[in-house]
């Protein structure tokens, strides 16, 4: 499966299939928590964090590309990233793109 944030796979002729799309919502955990509060006194990446997000940037794709896969695509173009906070300690993060095949 490839995977681009551009609208076309150069020297390839696409079908459009129709949009994919994969989330997940992660939340903190007091662990993680107390160390972010210690690291937000001094300052500097909270590594953790930055951990958590990867990982769900990585389970949103999964998920996405599983959907593409369902539709047969070959690849998926425009790929975008999107986050919203839907309470308090736990995040969205949804990656969608637009499944095609090649002609």
């Amino acid at each position: 499966m490839i995977l681009v944030n551009i609208d076309h796979i150069p020297g390839k002729n696409l079908e459009a299939l129709g949009l994919v799309k994969g989330s997940t919502v992660q939340s903190r955990n007091f662990g993680r928590d107390l160390g972010a509060g210690f690291k937000t006194l001094v300052g500097g990446e909270i590594k953790a964090y930055s951990e958590l997000i990867g990982e769900a940037r990585a389970i949103a794709t999964e998920r996405m590309v599983a959907e593409a896969e369902a539709l047969g695509a070959d690849a998926v173009i425009n790929i975008r990233y999107g986050s919203a906070s839907v309470m308090q300690g736990a995040a969205e993060i949804l990656a969608y793109g637009t499944a095609v095949r090649f002609q």
